[in-house]
């Protein structure tokens, strides 16, 4: 099985296996090993909840390289719109896009521009497509591969459609080539918000290679942008005559219920990725039914509680408000430019290929062999503890008997199957030391 693209690495010399990380992983991807966690590349779904646990900040997002963007002689930029809730009110989007001109971006363009398309492109396919209900927004990659991982009998029912920023692009690109600028000249990068996106421009589901080039951290973009602005601050940059007209309904499609409420019939949004992962569980057990749409997002409060956030997502949210209100209050006479490229971009908008599943569940492709693995879980639940403490390494003891059945772990790792052995003499204490050690690490028992 090829493995996903991961942004979500560990610092070895900082992680010290403290099973935060694990505990809270939705997918249960994380293993303690000689005391440092271990990612599981197939069961990881970049949703960041390891990242915010971790209380040393062992585990971080790996971004690419700013100066790649000099390798081009177009560079386009694509900005989220939760970026502009990061600052603070004084701060103006004019601001924001000169400083971006000064650090070398030659055009900048707002994803948001794209939902008005994205959103008419949805109501065309599930028009199209009414028995595929419950529609399930591909918004979030975190939560698509949750679905490929977990739920891979609900793939059929989400919408395989580009997102926002792919759309952004594909625009961006179509424009310039039609100026008779050479494709290898034009360089679109997206300022992401979480690690998901990184994962779904380096690894994208459904597509060969993504339409983007490369990804910056919004919170790298932010920091760099704070700098600008205190350097100009006596003598502030002119206004770049760019930006586009931007509606409410776009500026609000990444806050919780933005997306949603474009919709006719029952649509649901629900943020949190275990909130979600426990509307799926409903969904696929036929507990939840006449649902219409679902906006998923794995981060509480979609995107404004982004892993690369810098500031308060209440706070952020406002901003975002204040913002909509203001569009509101004084509308632009700009033109939206991507409208006008409407039906390409919805011709040009859909998947290619079909979301494959990658379920971490299934124990063997031959059913007769799953369900002796299966037996054989069962038996080894009734001799452990079931008390999910952790301290064999692995998120539960479930998950421990699954593994040992798989060959991952042994069941001696269990530390009161341990005491059992070493009461019926069958286990020393040395060996039981040593299982313990390539668990924890020799430093946590020197210690």
């Amino acid at each position: 099985m090829e493995t996903f693209y991961h942004a979500l690495k560990v610092a070895p010399g900082t992680c010290i296996g403290c099973t935060h990380c694990m505990s809270l992983c939705p997918t249960r991807a994380i293993r303690v090993v000689r005391g440092m966690a271990v990612i599981d590349k197939n069961a990881c779904v970049d949703c960041g909840m390891c990242l915010k646990s971790c209380p040393r900040q062992a585990i971080y997002v790996a971004q690419d390289d700013f100066n790649q963007i000099f390798q081009y002689k177009y560079r386009v930029v694509i900005l989220p719109t939760v970026l502009f809730g990061q600052f603070a009110e004084e701060v103006t989007e004019d601001q924001i896009f000169a400083e971006l001109h000064d650090m070398g971006f030659t055009h900048v363009i707002e994803a948001a521009q794209a939902y008005g398309v994205l959103a008419k492109a949805t109501r065309r396919y599930m028009q199209k497509h009414a028995y595929l209900r419950p529609f399930i927004s591909a918004f979030c990659p975190a939560i698509v591969r949750l679905i490929q991982v977990r739920f891979p009998a609900l793939l059929e029912h989400i919408l395989p459609l580009k997102q926002g920023m792919d759309l952004a692009a594909i625009y961006a690109r179509r424009k310039f080539t039609a100026e008779g600028v050479a494709p290898g000249d034009i360089g679109i990068f997206y300022v992401t918000p979480c690690a998901a996106k990184i994962a779904a421009i380096k690894s994208p589901v459904g597509e060969d290679r993504s339409d983007v080039d490369g990804v910056i951290n919004l919170d790298f973009l932010y920091n760099k942008i704070q700098l600008g602005l205190s350097r100009h601050r006596d003598n502030p940059l002119p206004p770049v005559p760019e930006q586009t007209y931007l509606s409410p309904d776009a500026i609000a499609w990444t806050l919780s219920e933005g997306e949603a409420s474009n919709f006719e019939g029952r649509c649901l949004a629900i943020d949190g990725i275990h909130n979600v992962s426990d509307i799926l569980e409903k969904i696929e057990n036929d507990e939840l039914l006449d649902i219409d749409y679902l906006e998923l997002r794995a981060c509480s409060h979609s995107c404004p509680g982004g892993t690369l956030t810098v500031n308060n997502r209440f706070l952020t949210i406002e901003r975002l408000r204040k913002r909509m209100q203001g569009v509101t209050d004084n509308p632009r006479t700009c033109p939206n430019d991507i409208a006008g490229d409407e039906e390409y971009l919805i011709a040009n908008g859909r998947l290619h290929e079909e979301i494959p599943p990658r379920s971490i569940d299934q124990l063997d492709e031959n059913f007769v062999t799953a369900m002796q693995k299966m037996e054989k879980i069962n038996r080894i639940m009734e001799v452990l503890p079931r008390i999910d403490c952790g301290a064999c390494g692995t998120p539960s003891c479930h998950t421990l008997a699954r593994d040992v059945v798989q060959g991952k772990a042994k069941l001696s790792q269990c530390v009161f199957m341990q005491k059992l052995l070493c009461r019926e003499s069958l286990m020393t204490a040395e060996e039981s030391m040593e299982l313990s050690e390539q668990t924890w690490g020799e430093k946590r028992f020197e210690q």
